[in-house]
């Protein structure tokens, strides 16, 4: 495997780390109301656990309430009761075929909650591009110390410094994500 494509997969996986804390992120309560916020909840739907999107119909029909619209009927009772053991924090109500879940602004100390919960979940994205880097950067030294290949030590110490700039790189995208969404959870 060359330098480029070590480096290559590495940019790669650090994307992903990155791409699952946004995701992750995205289903923070804010105070206003958003499908992310239950769309990747699993439902035990016929002994399956499925995602909540894939079973209904999700709307914001304004800025404090949620309205799900099951496809199947008979999955309603699941769907509310997936909700109330979520730990989110929301009260979902039955409205004949549909529930609707209104969406209170979470007190000062839920929201100090919120932010640290934000906060560990972008040390922990940090802490998978460390582990990337690391990862990266032995492969590398395994290259260089492989007679076989034409890999200089300074090509190899090139390549880890490109690794370096990466994980410098993608680990202050997390810090300017994790802190707008930090004020987006502080905001009244």
């Amino acid at each position: 495997m060359s330098i480029d494509s070590l480096i290559s997969a590495c940019d790669s996986k650090m994307n992903k780390s990155f791409e699952y804390l946004s995701r992750e992120l995205r289903g923070i309560r804010t105070g206003r109301a958003t499908t992310a916020l239950i769309d990747y909840l699993k439902v035990d739907y016929y002994g399956s656990p499925t995602d909540m999107r894939e079973l209904a119909a999700i709307s914001v029909p304004d800025s404090t309430q949620l309205l799900v619209k099951p496809f199947d009927p008979g999955a309603k009772a699941e769907i509310v009761r997936t909700i109330e053991t979520a730990d989110l924090g929301l009260n979902p109500r039955t409205d004949g075929d549909t529930v609707r879940i209104s969406i209170p602004a979470p007190s000062s100390e839920r929201r100090q909650q919120l932010v640290a919960q934000v906060r560990k979940l972008a040390e922990d994205a940090k802490v998978a591009l460390r582990n990337d880097r690391r990862d990266t950067n032995k492969q590398i030294d395994v290259q260089v110390k492989d007679k076989d290949n034409s890999i200089s030590e300074d090509d190899g110490k090139r390549a880890k410094s490109q690794v370096e700039d990466l994980t410098k790189k993608w680990s202050s995208d997390i810090d300017s994500l994790s802190q707008a969404k930090c004020k987006e959870v502080e905001e009244v």
